[in-house]
C-alpha cells in the first residue's frame, strides 16, 4: 500500500519525466499503458535489502507480485522484470490481465503457497 505523500512523489516523478510528454508510461510486466491513478513504484530488490532501484508498474501487477512472492524470494530469485516474467503464475496473470482495460483493478489474494507457511 502506498501512502498519500509517496503517491504524490511518484506522480510528480512521472509528470517531470521528459518521456512522459511523448508517450504514456508502459508497465514493463504486462506491457499495457498505466493510467496516472494506477501507478505504483516497485523495488526490484526489496527496500529491506537497502535497494533504491524501482520500476513503475500497474498497481494490480505490483500487488500480484507481492501476493506471490516473499521479500527474500524477490531479492534472490526474482530481482528483474524478465525473471518475474519467467515464473508460470506470473505468465498466467499477464495473459489474464492483458484482456482487461488499462484502468482495471481487482484485489489480489495471497497465494496458497505463501498462506501455508
Amino acid at each position: 500500500m502506498t501512502g498519500r505523500i509517496k503517491r504524490k512523489n511518484i506522480l510528480a516523478m512521472v509528470e517531470l519525466s521528459p518521456l512522459q510528454h511523448d508517450s504514456p508510461t508502459v508497465c514493463p510486466l504486462c506491457d499495457r499503458n498505466i493510467p496516472k491513478t494506477q501507478i505504483d513504484a516497485h523495488h526490484l530488490i526489496p527496500k529491506s535489502q537497502r535497494d533504491t532501484e524501482t520500476v513503475l508498474l500497474h498497481r494490480i501487477c505490483h500487488r500480484q507480485i507481492h501476493a506471490l512472492f516473499k521479500e527474500t524470494e524477490l531479492a534472490r530469485q526474482f530481482n528483474t522484470v524478465d525473471k518475474l516474467k519467467s515464473y508460470e503464475e506470473i505468465l498466467r496473470f499477464i495473459h489474464w490481465i492483458k484482456q482487461k482495460p488499462d484502468d482495471f483493478f481487482e484485489r489480489s489474494r495471497k497465494s496458497h503457497r505463501l498462506k501455508s507457511r
